[in-house]
């Protein structure tokens, strides 16, 4: 497999998440495209890409705990 496939995989997913007017559509697909740019740096050695994707990863999944929490408590 090439690996830039997965970079323009990764690109397409990050692109389509800065489409959604849904907030939680958009972190959601945005975590999928760091996710897999985290896999794409890690595999072609590039540490600053995976690092960062890594990171925002995190950011992402802290985003969707707090409108998890939200909604729940909306909900109550």
């Amino acid at each position: 497999m090439s690996w830039e496939y997965l970079g323009y995989f990764a690109s397409v997913l990050l692109v389509a998440s800065l489409m959604m007017s849904n907030v939680t559509k958009l972190r959601w697909l945005n975590l999928a495209g760091c996710i897999a740019f985290t896999v794409y740096g890690i595999a072609i050695t590039a540490w600053p890409v995976a690092i960062t994707n890594g990171l925002l990863s995190l950011v992402n999944l802290y985003h969707l705990f707090k409108l998890h929490r939200y909604e729940s408590e909306q909900q109550s």
